[in-house]
């Protein structure tokens, strides 16, 4: 049943797929509409996992409860970081069988978010050769996300678009999160994260840290995500040429020019957000060569990315560091310490880097007793650890640092 004056429907769009450019769609999703909320924002409500579409290319529309529980975990868990996110309001299950590796519970996911524009969608009207559709699109999705724009701006919308891209990606670097499948299909043009399959939290510090199993060139890796971004953003210049100017030459010469800037933006917000991991105040000429230095260090110790930099918050109030005494660390420690001189960085320095992360050992125990045992106990718990990750819980067992596993943490495209 239908709430009144819903107009469902599936969305188009395309997208390149680990670099490769197909037509796409919601094959299991549905639009029910955008709702206004009394303070006048306005966001969309998504079925997820409802059945068939004219985009299901053979599947059977249907989702199954582990992955549906995964998004929901992993948007509140991003919501709670502070990293723009789509969130899910329920999870619901359907009472039916859904047959993936075997039988498995259904379930319907609804979610909701500042709109399902991607880049893709763009990618779509531009492969259709559709000028009206596309400067349509300009101006909906221009008016929807960026009131302040002329609507019909299209060079302003598209560095509106790529600020947005990078402060996205900059809050993924800071907890160290890794989206997995960034396909353009993923890289929604409001800024929030969207799209919760394969992805996963670095634990032992590895920049080339890939969990897919499908990514096995680590295209998606932890530290190739900024350059990711900046492919993407590049496809949706292409798709917005005839928008950007209506002489192609002008038009390319501008997009050129926009992504020549992406490096230096990225950099200095990346540099920033860094210092708010180390608690520095203001700017000087070795803070990127003492950045640098811990990750390097890190990366050679497989240093537990979280806990490491967690650890710098109890130093920064004057408590043991229990890196002290390792190899390498004293000396950048001393440094660090020098380079705070007497200032007290308790809250900047807190609210950079979380005490709580779902990590990826616990993300699969608490999904394996929803789902096998039906137990919702363990996941709630950690649902209301995750809403207040800055905080330091009562019980500690959540602060754990990575799990027992052997080798790579996997993880799986959920359909």
């Amino acid at each position: 049943e239908l709430p009144e004056g819903s107009l469902p429907i599936a969305q188009a769009f395309a997208g390149h797929q680990f670099g490769n450019f197909t037509g796409l769609g919601d094959g299991r999703a549905v639009l029910l509409g955008e709702h206004l909320t009394p303070s006048g924002v306005r966001y969309d409500v998504q079925l997820k996992g409802s059945g068939r579409t004219n985009y299901s290319r053979g599947g059977d529309g249907r989702a199954v409860l582990g992955p549906m529980l995964r998004e929901y975990l992993m948007g509140e868990a991003m919501a709670g970081l502070g990293i723009p996110t789509t969130r899910a309001l329920a999870v619901a299950l359907t009472g039916e069988e859904v047959f993936r590796d075997g039988p498995q519970p259904g379930a319907v996911l609804m979610r909701v978010a500042a709109s399902h524009i991607r880049v893709g969608t763009f990618q779509w009207a531009a492969a259709h050769e559709d000028e009206d559709a596309l400067g349509e699109l300009l101006r909906y999705t221009a008016r929807r996300h960026f009131p302040a724009l002329d609507a019909d701006d299209a060079r302003g919308f598209f560095m509106a678009v790529m600020e947005r891209q990078i402060e996205l990606i900059v809050g993924w670097m800071r907890v160290g999160f890794v989206h997995g499948v960034m396909n353009t299909d993923n890289m929604a043009l409001s800024g929030e994260t969207i799209d919760y399959g394969p992805c996963a939290f670095v634990d032992g510090y590895d920049p080339d840290a890939a969990f897919s199993s499908i990514d096995h060139q680590g295209r998606y890796s932890f530290s190739n995500q900024p350059w990711i971004a900046r492919w993407n953003l590049a496809r949706l210049a292409e798709a917005m040429l005839p928008l950007l100017d209506g002489d192609r030459r002008r038009a390319v010469d501008f997009a050129n020019e926009a992504l020549g800037g992406y490096e230096e933006v990225y950099e200095a917000q990346w540099l920033e957000m860094m210092r708010g991991k180390l608690g520095l105040a203001g700017a000087e000429a070795g803070d990127l060569r003492l950045v640098r230095d811990l990750l390097d260090w890190m990366a050679e110790q497989r240093a537990d990315y979280t806990n490491t930099f967690r650890e710098l918050v109890r130093g920064a109030r004057g408590l043991a560091m229990d890196m002290e005494g390792v190899e390498g660390f004293d000396d950048w420690c001393a440094r660090w310490r020098m380079r705070l001189g007497r200032q007290v960085p308790h809250e900047r320095i807190r609210m950079s880097n979380p005490a709580v992360i779902p990590r990826n050992h616990m993300v699969e125990r608490v999904l394996m007793a929803a789902t096998e045992g039906g137990d919702f106990g363990p996941l709630r718990d950690w649902l209301r650890v995750l809403g207040r990750p800055y905080d330091e819980p009562d019980d500690p067992s959540f602060m754990a640092g990575p799990g027992p596993e052997i080798g790579r943490h996997v993880t799986y495209c959920g359909t």
